[in-house]
């Protein structure tokens, strides 16, 4: 019974940290169809926002409770300054905004490295979370079990915005038809600047929740990119339900593949079945059902 329960608790948590990476691309890429490859770096940010709040605030107990709304807020302000300042001259023309945004992760790539070099630096966990609980044998650290507790939470407050705000009814209206929206009175310029401020404020809670784990590193970002686009797609564009499911089976399949081949092969056959599985179904396990006037 260990030898299931270590990949799949390990492969929970795993995905967990894939769902943080995701959701935020679940708004921006799903709702606006913006390819933001910068939301690697947002995660970036928030891992070093937990740092330099360890440091500042030297009880590790409480630290990482301050990192968590302070990454949001960071990585939320630098997702609205990337909208206000380029995507919102890009809508609707994804190709120009995978581009740009390529651009500008390099650029804040760039700046973690002037600012904190290009060593990373450890965060440590709080004294609360350094410990563990026993599994059918398993000892499974009270860091993973945080981790999927942050991720499960971020989901259910970002479906409650979108269920039962007027925000979340603006959106979904945006979405469907900016249009008739606008005449409306509907104010889409502003949706699209909340949205891309939860969707960045979502990554770098991501961050904080990677930064236990791995500490900071100017790259971070990039490890993460690539997978969680392949969760957003592969769950359905925009969709929050298929996103959850993707991301927890993407890290629970990846952590039993570590088991039997390397960590290199298993992302590679991870991406392979993901593929296959895009060819079968392309609008991913979940799909928007609209009615259209002909």
């Amino acid at each position: 019974m260990r030898e299931l329960m270590t990949p799949l608790l390990t492969g929970t948590a795993a995905g967990a940290i894939l769902l943080l990476a995701a959701l935020g691309l679940t708004l921006t890429f799903g709702q606006m169809g913006v390819i933001n490859m910068a939301n690697g770096e947002f995660l970036m940010a928030g891992a070093y926002v937990a740092y330099l709040t360890q440091q500042v605030i030297t009880s590790s107990g409480i630290s990482i409770l301050f990192a968590i709304p302070a990454a949001f807020l960071l990585a939320g302000l630098l997702g609205l300054l990337l909208e206000v300042t380029i995507i919102q001259f890009m809508y609707r023309r994804p190709l120009d905004t995978l581009l740009a945004t390529v651009g500008v992760a390099l650029v804040l790539q760039q700046l973690a490295r002037d600012l904190f070099g290009a060593q990373g630096d450890p965060v440590k966990p709080p004294t609360w979370l350094k410990g563990s609980i026993s599994v059918f044998g398993y000892a499974w650290p009270h860091r993973q079990l945080f981790t999927i507790v942050l991720a499960l939470a971020a989901v259910a407050a970002l479906s409650a915005v979108l269920k039962y705000s007027s925000f979340g009814r603006e959106i979904r209206a945006t979405v469907q038809n900016r249009e008739l929206a606008e005449t409306l009175g509907v104010s889409t310029r502003k949706v699209d600047r909340i949205t891309f401020f939860l969707g960045s404020g979502l990554a770098g809670v991501g961050g904080v929740a990677i930064a236990m784990f791995s500490g900071t590193n100017p790259t971070l970002g990039t490890t993460y990119i690539i997978p969680a686009f392949l969760v957003v797609v592969a769950g359905g564009v925009g969709q929050i339900k298929g996103t959850v499911i993707a991301a927890f089976a993407v890290g629970i399949v990846t952590a039993f593949l570590t088991d039997w081949t390397s960590g290199s092969m298993s992302q590679v056959i991870v991406f392979a079945l993901v593929v296959v599985f895009l060819q079968v179904r392309p609008q991913g396990l979940f799909t928007v059902r609209t009615r259209s006037l002909a």
